[in-house]
């Protein structure tokens, strides 16, 4: 089922090119469990390779739990990708405020002064609402997230920065494919496992 050839399907709004603030849609068969059925924010594509974030895969730890004077903190820890699973990142929409934050959409950020925002965190100028942490990231070597795209491993789209901070990402698989066109919509009857069908 891996080896379908999904392109006759693929609308001109799903054709883009992966670049920083676009997301990567997993086709329906893609398994396992960091990439089944995951949204992955692109938040870095140049010459280097690529560097991004799913968006949609929670744990059930908080950031409290695993930050160090961290101090309440509603939102859940989020599985950024397979890549260095130890380590902890963020997307916020509060702006260049945060020293050293980077833009990757109109107002969704990556990064910046980790101390500087627990300090806007525990003194209530942040919140679940404005800041999403990760555990790891997702990461490709040059060329190889577009090989990925060619077998149709991914669609490459855009996404409402209102679905990329929601913690409410149950169906943001669902919705995604859905808001992609009548072809897509019908893509989320598929079933998990192809061997099901």
């Amino acid at each position: 089922m891996k080896n379908l050839d999904f392109n006759i399907f693929q609308p001109t709004k799903a054709n883009l090119q992966p670049e920083a603030g676009r997301v990567l849609i997993a086709e329906p068969f893609l398994q396992g469990p960091y990439f089944g059925r995951s949204i992955v924010l692109i938040t870095e594509h140049n010459d280097k390779g690529t560097v991004g974030f799913v968006l949609n895969k929670s744990t059930e730890l908080y950031p409290d739990e695993v930050i160090e004077d961290l101090l309440s903190f509603e939102g859940e820890l989020f599985v950024g990708g397979p890549v260095s699973s130890n380590t902890l990142s963020f997307l916020h929409t509060l702006g260049p405020v945060v020293p050293g934050a980077v833009q990757v959409t109109p107002t969704v950020y990556w990064g910046g002064d980790f101390e500087f925002l627990k300090r806007m965190i525990n003194e209530g100028e942040a919140s679940s609402r404005s800041v999403k942490f990760f555990a790891g990231y997702s990461g490709w070597a040059p060329g190889q997230l577009e090989g990925e795209i060619s077998e149709n491993s991914w669609i490459v789209s855009t996404l409402d920065d209102e679905l990329i901070m929601t913690r409410d990402v149950e169906n943001n698989w669902e919705k995604a494919m859905k808001r992609m066109g009548d072809i897509y919509k019908t893509w989320t009857n598929f079933p998990r496992n192809p061997a099901f069908n």
